[in-house]
């Protein structure tokens, strides 16, 4: 579980509520249910239009990855790849079905079974590489979704300050409810601006890089199966694969020479 995510979140109120305090405001003058319905319910419901029922169900099995990104091993996968391509090489093809159970990565398992069975290379390669795409298309469709809520919401809470002040000019002969239709239009206009900065947009941008990473790891296993099927050996195939680990060390907080599958190491893991 990756809980950098609710750090920055914690930090960012710690930090906006912490100033408001500094400056004598109260905690207690940010909490208007009646600003809460009107933004939040109001930016649901015009995101929800914009959607498709397809992005909406996408966005609701994707929004566990944000706290549980489940990257794929990028070392255990090139493993994989040498141990099989090995195998192939030595054995032939057909010897790799053998192996299948011990891939952990999905994609790679089932590109290695459609070889296994006899599927010309580059119809495998095609194959995956379209659903490799189509899923990131809908996978990304579904995070601009909040994006999207990012726009509304600040739109939304400035309809919310102006029902607020219609509130309070309907009510000037009467200064008790003057305060509430205030602090409902000041804070509707905090509540879309607030959580569409702090929240949905930033949401929206962690989950597409997500999408993104996993594209390349897809890319990764497709540039794999494609030097096994060419017969690369072990050297050539993590030469291949070296650039897939350009940053990709430092993002993981590994050393990035540990992981890199090149030269010996490449060549031990393939034997």
């Amino acid at each position: 579980m990756d809980l950098t995510g609710v750090f920055a979140i914690v930090l960012s109120l710690v930090c906006i509520l912490g100033g408001n305090a500094l400056e004598g405001g109260h905690l207690s003058s940010l909490i208007q249910p009646t600003a809460a319905i009107i933004v939040f319910g109001g930016t649901i419901g015009a995101t929800w239009l914009a959607a498709t029922p397809t992005e909406v169900k996408t966005l609701a099995r994707l929004m566990k990855r944000i706290l549980i990104p489940g990257l794929a091993d990028r070392a255990r996968t090139t493993q994989d790849l040498l141990r099989v391509a090995g195998v192939a090489r030595r054995e032939g093809m057909l010897s790799v079905e053998g192996q299948l159970a011990d891939v952990q990565d999905e994609t790679l398992r089932r590109g290695l079974q459609m070889l296994v069975d006899g599927t010309p290379g580059d119809d495998v390669y095609a194959m995956l590489e379209v659903e490799a795409e189509l899923e990131e298309h809908h996978a990304c469709s579904a995070a601009k979704l909040l994006e999207t809520a990012g726009g509304f919401s600040p739109t939304i809470g400035i309809l919310g300050a102006v029902l607020g002040l219609i509130h309070v000019m309907q009510n000037l002969s009467d200064p008790s409810k003057l305060g509430t239709g205030i602090a409902v239009a000041f804070v509707a206009t905090i509540y879309g601006v607030g959580f569409a900065n702090l929240l949905f947009l930033p949401l929206g941008t962690r989950l597409k890089k997500i999408i993104q990473t996993e594209a390349e790891d897809r890319a990764m296993v497709l540039t794999g199966l494609e030097a096994i099927v060419t017969g690369s050996n072990a050297r050539q195939i993590g030469e291949r694969l070296s650039p897939y680990y350009h940053g990709h060390a430092e993002a993981s907080g590994k050393d990035k020479g540990a992981d890199k599958p090149a030269g010996d190491k490449a060549d031990k893991a393939a034997a």
